[in-house]
């Protein structure tokens, strides 16, 4: 009987020992993972050490992963051995090529674990402590190969670990140019110290370089031209460099939050304010000639956003009118002007009346620098005299008046014809003339002055009525003009609309 259970007993030992001895760990602890799937090598230690075999995480594609090894005090298998999950060590290792750019990487543990991108050399984030999950937070500029280790350790308890990398979408503009031409470039940046460029905007027109932005709202999405931002927890850097005439000048500036403004490419600042308040506004005097590098920094922490400049000038030349003239056209009634090469004029507005009193707008043509020539041509001209003149603003808001010229159309020939209806719904209309007439030529031109047909008409005898076809197809619904011409000469201008 003691035979038996001495063999059993030897059967059962070589049994154990037959199934220890099956237990191999494969992987060289020293290769590194590609494609983004890692190669993570497994001890029975919490040192690293007692080597049982290596699993994978990640795909192609995608080096992100979130490792729980099957919950606590669990088998968790490797392609070797497997081990208790109550402690142990695992190193993770990928050669993993990074395009240029921002990254977010964000790594987790439960208990300690360290990420290196320089094969252990040296741990861009390090929390080898024993700790409930807790995840850190890297953001770093990669571009090229890296060998990434991830070692992590758990010391009963819970376990897990956890990795990923975002790219962080970049503007890719050169953020040290200048605009011109009143144009700022405004460069935008996600955190409040211009921590990562996004993209680019603009501010200002050719015409005049102050301007107000409330960048959409609060906690908004705000665009550039190349990533959006939320309107939370960033900054902007303008940049505009400007000729300035001999003068004196006025700054204003204000935003919510923290604002400053430079005249030397931000070497020193004449308005500072680089605090977090509400909306503030600060000014500045000082004497000006020549070519400037402006530079305004803002930022915005929480809540409200907004940012303006604006310049008063105490020393601006004035607008110097040379001429006014008018010259009736088959378009209309064309005005022409021209102001000196030193005027800074912005606007001219053009206003009308048929008394030589009581003036109203019809239009405005912008200047444009270097420009010193402008015209405009009244399409709606009026029966009998008409009167013109312009409200011509500087760039600095000042308004000044032309004179008045007059021009009268030829109001008796324009008797002498009669067009109905004047609310057209098809193609065509008449036309009824009260003399004789030789050589009629007939010209449809639209509210902005231009032809839209034109048709010989011939002789018309005195109470004769011709139908005039307005286009082949229906005019689109709007205000239109019938000039009639005689023999080259103008005759008259009936309004018609088209419904």
């Amino acid at each position: 009987m003691k035979q038996i259970f001495t063999l059993a007993l030897a059967c059962i030992i070589f049994t154990q020992t037959s199934f220890a001895q099956t237990c191999t760990p494969l992987g060289d602890q020293a290769t590194y993972g590609t494609s983004d799937s890692w190669i993570g090598y497994v001890y029975d230690n919490m040192d690293l050490t007692n080597y049982k075999g290596y699993v994978n995480e990640g795909v192609a594609g995608n080096p992100n992963f979130d490792q729980s090894f099957g919950g606590d005090n669990v088998t968790y298998a490797t392609n070797g051995c497997s081990i208790n999950t109550t402690t142990f060590s695992v190193r993770y290792k990928l050669r993993k090529t990074f395009a240029t750019s921002n990254y977010q990487i964000v790594v987790g543990g439960d208990d300690g674990y360290r990420l290196s991108f320089d094969g252990g050399a040296t741990w861009a984030i390090n929390k080898w402590v024993n700790q409930s999950y807790t995840s850190t937070t890297l953001s770093i500029n990669l571009g090229g190969t890296y060998d990434v280790v991830l070692e992590y350790y758990e010391d009963g308890g819970s376990n897990r670990i956890s990795f990923t990398s975002t790219a962080i979408c970049m503007g890719t503009e050169d953020q040290s140019v200048y605009g011109t031409g009143n144009i700022w470039k405004g460069y935008v940046y996600s955190g409040i110290n211009f921590n990562t460029y996004k993209g680019l905007v603009s501010e200002g027109t050719a015409t005049n370089f102050a301007f107000d932005e409330k960048f959409g709202g609060n906690n908004v999405t705000y665009n550039t031209s190349g990533c959006s931002i939320s309107t939370e927890v960033f900054s902007v850097r303008y940049r505009l460099t400007k000729t300035f005439a001999a003068g004196t000048y006025t700054f204003v500036l204000g935003a919510d939050d923290g604002y400053r403004l430079s005249l030397d490419g931000g070497a020193t600042w004449v308005i500072s304010n680089w605090t977090a308040h509400t909306y503030t506004t600060t000014s500045y005097n000082v004497s000006l000639n020549g070519s400037y590098n402006l530079v305004i920094d803002y930022y915005e922490q929480n809540g409200e956003n907004r940012v303006n400049f604006n310049m008063l000038a105490e020393s601006v030349l004035p607008i110097s009118l040379v001429s006014f003239t008018g010259q009736q056209l088959n378009s209309g009634l064309k005005l022409n002007w021209e102001v000196t090469a030193e005027s800074d004029a912005s606007t001219f507005e053009i206003q009308k009346a048929t008394d030589g009193v009581t003036f109203s707008k019809i239009a405005t043509v912008n200047a444009t620098t270097g420009v010193t020539t402008y015209n405009y041509t009244d399409a709606s001209l009026t029966n009998g005299k008409s009167f013109y003149r312009m409200k011509m603003t500087d760039i600095m808001g000042k308004v000044i008046y032309s004179n008045v010229i007059g021009i009268r159309i030829n109001s008796a020939a324009a008797e002498s014809y009669n067009v109905y209806p004047t609310v057209v719904t098809g193609t065509s209309l008449y036309l009824e003339s009260s003399v004789n007439t030789a050589k009629v030529v007939v010209t449809i031109v639209d509210a902005a002055g231009r032809t839209v047909s034109q048709q010989n008409i011939g002789s018309l005898g005195k109470g004769q009525i011709t139908t005039v076809v307005t286009s082949t197809s229906k005019l689109p619904v709007g205000m239109y003009f019938l000039q009639l011409k005689d023999a080259g000469d103008n005759i008259t201008t009936k309004r018609f609309i088209v419904k």
